[in-house]
């Protein structure tokens, strides 16, 4: 008899953008799981580069390079090498990074990480460097839709902040008709966000009613605060958290989550 995976037969929705899904489809599938894929967010180039490629020009001339996700990290590495810049060819700017993907990310592309901040959270990186920015020009590439709170504790620190718009947050990507009906009818197990943007825009695509049945029907898995707080922002329930922007965190969230309903299940029979 094959012994069963710890996952099985649970339909879990992955709403990350097509290119970033595979990693997390493979691992939940490899624990039994049926993945369905709804992009729920798309990302492109800006239309105007003058203010990012002037930063980049000017690269060295900066104390610290602050990413806070894997994104920034794609979209900022691929306009260097646009303009025949080389990443991590001198010894500035420092770079920090927020969270363990994100500073991955970084590292594949050349540059020596220096800080990776502890919480997975923005301002926490402003926070835990208070004692290095006073005085310093810190660059930030950000999305489009990023908020404020970052760049002001920056400030806030002393930092000489330059916000660089280094691509764009889209809606809904296209979807298997199939997919988007099983969610709008909550005949899902797991939905996993892994951004505010992704909270936004499925929420609008679905519109209140079935969003509504959603999260009572669903147990809905948000990564780091951030999106929990999105989640919750919307009247949703939490039921799932992962630490961190990864696949292996994710996973390992979702199947705690069930191992822990299994293991209520059999106290109470």
């Amino acid at each position: 008899m094959i012994p069963a995976k710890p996952l099985d037969g649970k339909r879990i929705v992955v709403t990350r953008a097509i290119e970033q899904a595979r990693s997390l489809k493979d691992r939940l599938e490899s624990m039994g799981a049926v993945v369905l894929l709804l992009p729920a967010v798309s990302f492109s180039e800006p239309a105007d580069t003058t203010k990012l490629d002037r930063a980049i020009r000017s690269l060295e001339s900066f104390d610290w390079l602050l990413f806070t996700s894997a994104n920034a990290v794609h979209f900022f590495a691929a306009r260097c090498r646009k303009l025949g810049v080389a990443l991590g060819a001198s010894e500035k700017p420092l770079c920090a990074a927020v969270g363990p993907a994100t500073a991955s990310a970084a590292a594949g592309q050349g540059l020596t990480i220096n800080y990776v901040a502890k919480e997975f959270i923005g301002t926490a990186l402003a926070r835990e460097l208070s004692g290095s920015l006073a005085g310093k020009r810190a660059l930030l590439p950000r999305s489009d839709r990023a908020g404020h709170d970052l760049p002001d504790a920056l400030k806030a620190a002393g930092a000489e902040v330059t916000e660089v718009m280094t691509y764009r947050t889209g809606g809904v990507g296209a979807a298997e008709p199939e997919v988007m009906d099983a969610v709008r009818e909550a005949r899902v197990d797991v939905v996993s966000f892994f951004s505010p943007s992704a909270v936004e825009n499925v929420r609008g695509e679905l519109g209140a009613e079935a969003i509504s049945r959603l999260g009572a029907k669903a147990a809905l898995a948000a990564v780091g605060p951030l999106t929990a707080a999105a989640l919750r922002n919307a009247g949703l329930p939490v039921a799932i958290q992962a630490p961190e922007a990864t696949a292996e965190a994710m996973a390992a969230a979702i199947q705690k989550y069930f191992s822990g309903q299994t293991a209520s299940q059999a106290r109470s029979s």
